[in-house]
């Protein structure tokens, strides 16, 4: 049945393209028009008024080279910059002082099996790649011929946009989500320094766990700069001057903070009877364009809507006719650092067994403007590329990442299930997704919901080795390949009628397949099933509205350890009521949310983290950008347990002497009339172009780390870094109910009307409708864009 009416669409379809194909010179004269090489019949880009482009073409080969064309117009400088960045060729263009970040990039590329790679993102996955790439190279060869329309940004640093190749899409790997390398070096820090125990007051594991030191692992070899590398190949980058710079802490921030809300609502619960799946990925919230792109792809058999990855071919947060699909990330423990013992005779020659092995070694060369090629020195172990060598200590380490593994492209496993009809053949398009570790959230409109969970899951071997702290590499500790993805707990048609996903811990007690033990803390989650399960006959509007919800339930929870205290210091005590009044809402407007985020990021946990550990081990946790503040709550709540016989007041004592420093620290900041405080007065967001200029905002903005409208912002200076920049909810079914909303706008090119049009509408907590059928494009059209063969 179901393919007798994606034929009947295709049919259907094929009609309206051929009906189209002589277009009315008035019909053609609404638009710019493009002679393009490489597409074989025409195409057309609709772009409605809110920068959305609807592009229709005769079949997906052309599909893929129109979305491609598109991307290149709106989006060129970014996905240039992402492309060199990626393969490691900013110096071919910037100059000789990014070589080493050019070589770093170098060191995890995918050098693997090419057929295998593209065998892992289906069928189509080959022709999608090239055909893109192709689109793009098409607009870059149009901007040759009219130089005056190349973006600016690339006048201005003095060079011209590269051509791509298919296999750019895959090679690339440093864009993943790796979040796990940071806490392994943060624990054995702490191991160093405080002794194995200390490691319990990092993060909270999940299922409950202790963290094992591996045999043979000195915690102290670990240096603060061993990510060095890592972090330069997989920062973000950005324009000062002349040039690139890298943000190690920004990275950082990202890695630790790196989640999603997502969730499917079943009809039982739904005021229409239809189901609703609604996502918000939280991305660097300063970038500018953003990290996801909307857009309809339109071809006989395939219609798909949503966003993706600008330089991905496809829709990975959207849906199709029949299914919608939503993602959060699962965070799979894809990395590992590896120590070596070198051969004090030999530095390229490591330990291995009973004997020593060589490094392979392989020399690039680096393209340098202005300059004679540099040699690009790359060493690897067997797991992995090295990324620091003490030749005076005989030490190396190296990163073991399942990168290195066919299907590890980020998202572009998402083209595996485009075509998807049902929960079966979404599952099946799963099997062989592989990074980033992801819960991908299903709807359809029969009125299923479901979840499956997808990511190379690696097989460790080895006692005591479990992923939580770096370990010799010295072959007592490897990975056994991989846990099939069908192995991992998915979820159907649940009985609570919806399932939700806000990076929580969500594996089932007793299942044999333990992909991580850290995740993010679970207020989120708890706040998005108690909003959901308190409104029934959900809709699309209340599903918008969850996503703006502000409220944290860390606020709640601790607040009830400050409602009963008193003081005669007139700071505590002004601190003190204000903060008895506050509800834990942290929006623009609050008064209560300036005082308690900055009690809780600046002082409390940095306090309390010098009660419970010795002084060099507690300077080392407090300097952590994502602390894990569940643990400061159970030890309130258990205060004898963590705190020792006198642990109340202890916990008293804490609240008490550090409330009054975050005060005076707010009253310097916003006076000292507590009825003028406003959160969104501290805290506030701005879109930053890569080359400073022009930048969108400062926008005033609510929520915290622990609320659904999420921020993660720098607690010096109250900078959002990470939020939801894209929203989605969808009304499965009737698809032109859904609604979206992508800031600043559409458009990464100054130039354009779509650059920042979003901005408004974003930071007020709006959404725009998310067009599906031609007919409701047509009636919201902003530009016709015509699309033709060279030559015809």
């Amino acid at each position: 049945m179901a393919t007798r009416r994606k034929v009947f669409r295709g049919l259907i379809f094929a009609l309206v393209v051929l009906c189209l194909a002589p277009v009315p010179a008035v019909a053609a004269a609404t638009g710019p028009k493009y002679a393009v090489a490489g597409l074989h019949r025409p195409a057309e880009l609709l772009v409605d008024k809110w920068g959305v482009p609807h592009i229709y073409a005769a079949d997906t080969s052309d599909l893929f080279f129109a979305q491609g064309f598109n991307i290149a117009r709106d989006r060129l400088f970014q996905i240039d910059t992402w492309r060199r960045r990626g393969l490691g060729t900013l110096s071919e263009v910037l100059g000789p002082s990014y070589v080493e970040q050019d070589r770093a990039a170098r060191l995890f590329l995918y050098r693997g099996d090419v057929d295998a790679e593209w065998a892992s993102y289906g069928p189509e996955s080959k022709l999608a790649a090239t055909r893109f790439a192709e689109g793009i190279n098409s607009y870059v060869d149009w901007l040759g011929r009219n130089p005056s329309a190349v973006p600016p940004e690339f006048g201005k640093l003095g060079y011209q946009p590269g051509h791509w190749r298919p296999q750019d899409l895959v090679r690339i790997r440093s864009h993943a989500i790796g979040e796990n390398l940071a806490w392994e070096v943060s624990r054995a820090k702490l191991v160093c320094l405080a002794g194995a125990g200390a490691s319990r007051y990092l993060r909270t594991l999940q299922p409950d766990h202790e963290a094992a030191v591996p045999a043979g692992l000195d915690p102290c070899s670990v240096t603060d700069d061993v990510l060095k590398v890592y972090y330069l190949a997989t920062a973000a980058v950005k324009f000062t001057g002349s040039g690139f710079q890298t943000q190690d802490t920004t990275r950082a921030i990202g890695d630790a903070t790196s989640g999603s809300n997502a969730w499917a609502i079943g009809p039982g619960r739904t005021a229409s009877g239809r189901p609703i799946l609604a996502n918000d990925p939280h991305r660097f919230a300063d970038a500018l364009p953003s990290g996801r792109y909307v857009a309809q792809l339109s071809a006989p058999g395939l219609n798909l809507a949503g966003a993706g990855e600008p330089w991905n071919p496809g829709i990975a947060i959207g849906h199709n006719d029949d299914i919608a699909f939503g993602l959060t990330n699962l965070p799979i423990d894809q990395t590992d650092l590896y120590v070596y013992e070198l051969d004090p005779n030999d530095p390229t020659r490591y330990r291995y067994g009973s004997g020593w092995e060589r490094m392979t070694t392989i020399t690039e060369s680096i393209p340098v403007r202005g300059g004679a090629p540099a040699a690009g020195k790359l060493s690897f172990t067997r797991h992995g590329p090295v990324v620091q060598v003490d030749e005076a200590a005989h030490r190396a380490f190296a990163i073991r990442t399942a990168w290195t593994q066919p299907g590890s492209a980020a998202y572009l496993g998402s083209l595996n299930f485009q075509r998807a009809t049902n929960f079966r053949e979404f599952t099946a398009g799963m099997r062989t997704w592989g990074a980033p570790g992801s819960n991908l959230i299903y709807a359809d409109v029969r009125g299923n919901i479901g979840y499956v969970p997808a990511g190379l899951t690696p097989r460790r071997t080895g006692a005591g080795y479990d992923g939580l702290l770096p370990v010799p590499g010295d072959g007592r500790y490897e990975w056994n390949g991989f846990y099939a993805n069908s192995e991992l707990p998915g979820q159907y048609n649940p009985a609570s009628g919806y399932f939700a996903s806000a990076n929580d811990f969500n594996i089932p007690p007793g299942h044999p397949v333990v992909s991580n033990y850290e995740w993010q803390m679970p207020y989120r989650k708890q706040r998005i099933d108690e909003l959901i399960e308190s409104h029934p006959g959900a809709t699309v509007a209340d599903s918008l509205a969850l996503q703006k919800d502000e409220k944290s339930l860390v606020a709640t929870q601790l607040l009830e350890f400050v409602r009963g205290l008193s003081s005669s210091d007139p700071d505590t005590a002004r601190a003190l009521e204000l903060l008895r009044g506050y509800d834990g809402v942290a929006s623009v407007d609050s008064p209560g949310a300036p005082l308690f985020e900055t009690w809780l990021m600046k002082y409390l946990h940095n306090a309390w983290a010098h009660t419970v550990l010795p002084q060099a081990a507690a300077d080392a946790l407090a300097s952590n950008v994502n602390p894990d503040v569940s643990l400061l709550i159970a030890s309130f709540a258990d205060p004898a347990k963590w705190l020792g016989p006198d642990g109340a007041a202890v916990r008293d004592k804490l609240i008490l002497d550090t409330l009054p420093v975050a005060f005076r620290d707010v009253a310097g900041l916003l006076g000292t009339d507590t009825s003028t405080w406003r959160w969104g007065s501290l805290h506030h967001q701005e879109f930053k172009h890569p080359l400073g200029s022009p930048n969108v905002g400062p926008n005033p903005v609510g929520g915290s780390y622990h609320t659904i409208h999420p921020s993660f912002f720098h607690p010096l200076t109250y900078a959002q870094i990470i939020g939801a920049t894209f929203k989605m909810a969808l009304d499965v079914g009737n698809w032109n109910g859904s609604a979206a909303i992508n800031a600043p706008g559409q458009s990464g090119d100054p130039r354009s009307p779509h650059y920042s049009d979003l901005n408004a509408l974003w930071a007020s907590g709006g959404s725009f409708p998310l067009l599906y059928s031609r007919g409701e494009v047509e009636r919201n059209l902003d530009v016709r864009i015509r699309l033709e063969p060279a030559g015809g």
